[in-house]
């Protein structure tokens, strides 16, 4: 395939579950912390990853996508101080799972968001770090020639155990070449609760990696339906929702139940989206881990989100990228 022809690139956008629901976290009293750790702790050993990422891996296997962003791909450790440290990495376990798929992918970036450790009612300590990555297919002409890895500066604080405690999101952006095209990617997980902070978020993506003349994709857990206002602001900085163009039906994208066990589809809202902007055609759109079959033999559904996969053109364009956008790899990170 030459430069003179459209190029065919494929994303998926996935919210892959932390696994547990944090609420009761935050209504617990100082002295309630262990015990409600301890039921949290349980919640997400119930609904196993490394039983949900197999089942995720499959139906990746069945996209094949080039690139995918992740959200919610976090790292849970109980530290058990007279044994040792169980770390549950999600990145790793559906790495794993990916290549007993045949499919080899890599991180491409990563952002560290928000970190806790708090103690259970055994004796432990559970440590939490929330992240969102880019993989990228190792097999395919894709060459990541630049990328960014950030926090954002307008976060959620809420009282956690009697203390201010800020829930740090991020995002990251890689800029891939292939067939001597360059395009952009960004992936992010903006504030659910605070519309404000929400619209903050978005636009420091749309002031900060969105504001560029490569052709750019944005995946991503937006936490905001078509024609809200956060939504609103990527479509007025001229980005388009390839569900909107070539998707079939409502696309609802969440939310199954927190245990993963309803027993029946209970999608009810599309808050998860591939934008695009600048010399992009989208080819086709669809759900992925919506349907009964992609459960878990234990009857698990593979995350509360389902994932959107698209098939983009890549027009052909001659934007060099510009002084800003050299080759050079970029650590931007406020990260702990």
């Amino acid at each position: 395939m030459n430069s003179e022809h459209n190029l065919k690139v494929s994303f998926l956008t996935w919210n892959i579950y932390q696994g547990f629901t944090s609420e009761p976290l935050f209504a617990a009293s100082p002295e309630q912390i262990p015990e409600v750790v301890t039921q949290v702790f349980r919640q997400f050993l119930a609904t196993n990853f490394p039983v949900r990422a197999k089942a995720i891996a499959e139906v990746i296997a069945s996209e094949k996508p080039d690139l995918i962003g992740l959200q919610e791909a976090v790292q849970v450790s109980l530290i058990i101080p007279t044994f040792r440290t169980v770390t549950y990495d999600f990145i790793d376990i559906l790495l794993e799972a990916l290549e007993e798929q045949g499919l080899k992918y890599e991180v491409a970036a990563l952002n560290n968001d928000v970190k806790a450790e708090l103690p259970d009612s055994n004796g432990n300590l559970v440590q939490f770090l929330d992240r969102d990555a880019i993989l990228i297919r190792k097999d395919h002409k894709l060459d990541v020639i630049r990328k960014q890895e950030a926090n954002f500066q307008t976060n959620l604080t809420i009282p956690l155990a009697g203390q201010p405690f800020t829930i740090i999101r991020g995002w990251s952006s890689i800029d891939v070449k292939i067939d001597g095209q360059v395009f952009r990617m960004i992936n992010t997980h903006l504030e659910p609760a605070v519309e404000a902070i929400r619209n903050a978020q978005a636009n420091e993506i749309l002031q900060g990696p969105g504001n560029t003349i490569l052709p750019v994709i944005i995946t991503g857990d937006m936490n905001s339906i078509p024609n809200s206002t956060t939504y609103n602001l990527f479509i007025n900085a001229g980005f388009q929702d390839v569900w909107s163009h070539v998707g079939n039906g409502l696309g609802y994208t969440a939310h199954q139940a927190p245990d993963l066990l309803n027993a029946v589809y209970m999608l009810n809202q599309r808050i998860d989206y591939i934008f695009f902007k600048n010399v992009w055609e989208p080819i086709e759109a669809e759900l992925v881990g919506e349907s009964q079959n992609d459960r878990t033999k234990t009857g698990l559904w593979p995350s509360d989100h389902a994932g959107v996969s698209a098939k983009l053109n890549l027009e052909d364009h001659h934007h060099e990228e510009s002084s800003d956008e050299s080759g050079s790899f970029i650590m931007n990170s406020d990260c702990e």
